[in-house]
């Protein structure tokens, strides 16, 4: 059916909570696009032929039928679509970078903004849980059965289109919960974990069985996953390994990494008045980093009560590794960035307890080997920043236990699983890796299209042994 076209310059706008509400409570900040929203901004979808978006999504949705389907107001047509190619949608329109990716190629974008690729994706997945009535069909069984290591987005995904294949997965998690980052990393007011416990109980539903509690390396090494007749093995164990500056002063009380503090507060519900595990009320709190995990960190400690809360990232504003729309809501939340600064100390009180940062200011030379422009040191430039709370996130590397209790696995010196190309087979045979234990922290949709291609090339290996 024909649609008229909205020939609108800008998207529509999200609604959200106002940043005044919002920085002092954990619910979500946007509020999803109402059902008239979502039509009018399907419609100014041009439906390209040559379909440059689809083209810069890791995980290949058909990104224009999923969008034309919600131009005709067939949404449970849309979500088929996107489920199609996702296992996880109402995640990726939450968290996804679809600016650097499908929105970045999107044709409306060259004379004003693109389509609101991500926020459609979110009001079709939320629009399908709230009125789908139907069970996930269960695939039958080929007699097949793989091992997934890790219950993140990349595991998840590998697990839901095995699963599709008619294989029995299990998925082995390391903590009590599954969802990975999803779940620990990633705060409340930008993904509520009751969404994602609504798309981890469909892979259960279509017989994915999950064991939470199971470290892999600890409890069991991948040679007896082997012997216990797994036909192939996925590690996709992400990197939850904090890294920090080894300056002076980060062993005081009060310097947490950033994994630590979101953990706590994401997995162990520490914001809360009954909690048992109950995190220090700062007044004033310093995040080094700039990337969204930095930001996820700072906003956090607004809502736990901090007075001030600063972004200290040695490079500027523009420079900002974050999502845009992240640094955006920071901003607007009164997180305090101060940018081309870089500490050098963490001081202490006579209790051991952080009172102040040490920082230098500064400036930006010649492009490093990654082409960024690297900072430099101002001379004379060093100042005292005044905080009872440092929190460092300057990234994360993979967890060495699986790499040192698996012979043969080959790794780099950021301990970085290495793999053969896009289908992820690793120097073991029948052993697959991807996602952060691969590339090392990246984002959830790279996460979960390294998940897919492992998924294929593990069937493809399977079937070859078996025919």
């Amino acid at each position: 059916m024909a649609v008229m076209r909205n020939m609108d310059l800008k998207k529509c706008p999200m609604p959200s909570q106002d940043p005044n509400v919002r920085n002092k409570n954990f619910d979500e900040v946007a509020l999803g696009y109402t059902y008239e929203m979502a039509i009018n901004e399907a419609r100014r979808c041009l439906n390209c032929p040559k379909k440059p978006c689809v083209s810069a999504c890791p995980v290949q949705i058909d990104i224009p039928a999923f969008i034309a389907c919600v131009a005709n107001e067939d949404l449970e047509g849309a979500y088929k679509v996107l489920t199609a190619s996702s296992a996880l949608p109402a995640v990726c329109g939450r968290v996804c970078p679809q600016e650097n990716q499908c929105e970045g190629k999107c044709v409306r974008g060259i004379k004003g903004e693109p389509v609101g690729i991500g926020r459609l994706e979110r009001f079709v997945a939320d629009w399908h849980r709230e009125h789908a009535t139907e069970t996930p069909e269960v695939p039958a069984p080929n007699g097949h059965k793989v091992a997934i290591i890790g219950a993140g987005p990349s595991g998840l995904t590998a697990a839901g289109d095995l699963a599709k294949l008619g294989y029995k997965v299990t998925v082995f998690e390391a903590l009590h919960l599954a969802g990975g980052v999803l779940v620990y990393g990633i705060p409340e007011f930008r993904l509520p974990k009751a969404i994602v416990q609504k798309e981890i109980d469909g892979l259960k539903a279509m017989g994915v069985d999950i064991e939470c509690n199971m470290v892999i390396g600890k409890v069991l090494t991948i040679d007896e996953l082997f012997e216990m007749g797994y036909e192939a093995i996925y590690v996709a164990s992400g990197a939850g390994l904090p890294r920090f500056m080894n300056i002076p002063g980060e062993s005081l009380k009060g310097v947490y990494s950033a994994n630590e503090y979101l953990t706590r507060i994401n997995l162990m519900k520490a914001y809360k008045a009954d909690s048992k595990t109950p995190i220090k009320q700062s007044k004033k709190v310093a995040v080094v980093g700039g990337g969204n995990v930095a930001m996820d960190a700072a906003r956090s400690a607004k809502r736990l009560g901090a007075d001030e809360v600063y972004i200290v990232y040695r490079r500027g504003m523009e420079e900002l590794p974050a999502r845009k729309e992240e640094v955006e809501h920071a901003e607007e939340e009164g997180i305090i960035f101060k940018t081309l600064t870089n500490p050098v100390e963490v001081l202490g009180d006579e209790n051991g307890m952080v009172c102040g940062m040490k920082c230098v200011e500064m400036e930006l030379g010649e492009p490093d080997a990654s082409g960024r422009r690297r900072p430099i040191v101002k001379e004379g430039s060093e100042f005292v920043l005044d905080i009872d709370t440092m929190i460092m996130s300057i990234g994360t590397s993979p967890n060495p236990l699986i790499r040192s209790t698996t012979p043969g696995l080959e790794t780099n010196r950021h301990g970085c699983i290495i793999t053969n190309g896009d289908d992820g087979l690793t120097s073991r045979e029948g052993v697959y890796a991807g996602g952060d234990a691969v590339t090392g922290a990246a984002t959830v949709i790279l996460a979960m299209g390294a998940g897919k291609n492992a998924a294929k090339a593990m069937h493809a290996y399977i079937q070859s042994k078996n025919a």
